[in-house]
């Protein structure tokens, strides 16, 4: 493992539960060792949604205008830094060059330099369920659940950053009719069925074979030319393929209002297993890996238990060890996937040295797979 700073994320999320910004945590020694890291980073830099740039615990410092800033990049301040001489020369500096600038860790007492317009404000919310009046858009921080956020919102909170939406939402149902429909077509498509049975299941939901078409025809699976019909998809992509887009239809059929978040979040995990298994595994499983990770949400997604939903389909045993077990081939990439999803830069490393994996092959697989998550377009 290198001694390189690994990115972790956390998403941001408006009223709405959308997912409207991506937060990345940069985990480095120096501010200098952060911005080398962005910088080999910007080819597969995620254009869909603002980034927030956090530095963690660091300072920081006009070393950061070493960076070229990606138009969606916002830098944040924390408070604790804010009265530090190398940070209040950073501030009119990131200013003049036009990034914008995002204030976190706010408290009411707080002495800000003037003049400066912060676009988000992150404040601690178990110390301030009042937004107190913030400086700019309020987003709140720790929140513990779904519950949580509603009452945030209704305190005055415009959004908020973190992981609550994997919590605090009632799993315990069968699968729904819709839910019952694609599972069926997946079956089908993995018994390899003739594809006149397979349409006349498709036919029985026109909604579902649009957002099926949508999906395929996405930016981020990067086809030289447009699927019009299933029977078309068949022909170009082959039954394994398909299997992998009704997962990704499977995923996107909640009605839950935390369904968007929730979603990007499944199909980040499953395209991060995919990129990253691809040193490890034939071309023919990588699908298994994407699968294993966008299903690794479908207890939350669906409203009923992992073991029923599982029971339903037809998986490969690699896909149910993963996600019932914790074990099996699969799942070593699902636990890196979500060490991802944290603050715990320890444990993300350890992951990946068990993998034998570099930094950078886990941020650049990492930012490929926001990208293609956040061009499905969910909800």
């Amino acid at each position: 493992m290198s001694n390189a700073a690994l990115i972790t994320r956390e998403p941001v999320i408006n009223k709405q539960y959308k997912i409207t910004a991506n937060r990345l945590v940069v985990h480095a020694v120096s501010v200098t060792q952060a911005v080398e890291v962005l910088d080999g980073l910007a080819d597969v830099w995620p254009a869909a949604h603002p980034v927030f740039i956090s530095l963690y615990k660091l300072v920081p410092t006009p070393d950061l205008l070493e960076w070229i800033a990606p138009s969606n990049a916002m830098i944040e301040i924390p408070t604790q830094s804010i009265g530090h001489p190398l940070t209040l020369q950073l501030i009119p500096q990131l200013q003049s060059n036009g990034v914008s600038l995002n204030l976190t860790w706010y408290q009411p007492d707080t002495v800000l330099p003037p003049n400066v317009p912060w676009r988000f404000v992150i404040i601690d919310a178990k110390r301030q369920p009042l937004p107190a009046d913030p400086p700019g858009l309020s987003l709140a921080w720790g929140l513990p659940d779904v519950p949580s956020f509603k009452e945030a919102v209704i305190q005055g909170y415009d959004g908020a950053s973190g992981w609550f939406f994997l919590r605090g939402i009632k799993t315990d149902g069968k699968l729904a009719p819709s839910h019952a429909q694609i599972v069926r077509l997946m079956n089908l498509v993995r018994k390899n069925a003739e594809v006149k049975d397979i349409e006349t299941v498709l036919k029985q939901d026109v909604a579902l074979s649009y957002k099926l078409l949508r999906y395929i025809n996405s930016a981020g699976f990067g086809l030289m030319c447009e699927i019009q019909s299933f029977r078309h998809a068949v022909t170009i992509l082959g039954y394994e393929k398909l299997n992998k887009w009704l997962s990704v239809l499977l995923v996107s059929a909640s009605r839950d209002p935390s369904a968007p978040a929730l979603m990007q979040t499944a199909i980040a995990r499953g395209r991060f297993m995919e990129k990253i298994g691809a040193a490890f595994f034939e071309k023919g499983e990588l699908d298994n890996l994407f699968i294993t990770g966008a299903f690794s949400m479908l207890h939350l997604l669906l409203g009923a238990s992992l073991q029923s939903a599982l029971d339903e389909m037809h998986l490969p045993a690699g896909i149910a060890d993963a996600l019932l077990g914790g074990d099996g081939v699969y799942a070593p990439f699902l636990k890196l996937a979500c060490a991802l999803e944290g603050f715990d830069a320890k444990n993300l490393a350890g992951q990946a040295e068990a993998l034998h994996l570099s930094a950078d092959q886990i941020n650049r697989a990492h930012l490929e797979a926001l990208s293609f998550a956040d061009s499905l377009q969910f909800g």
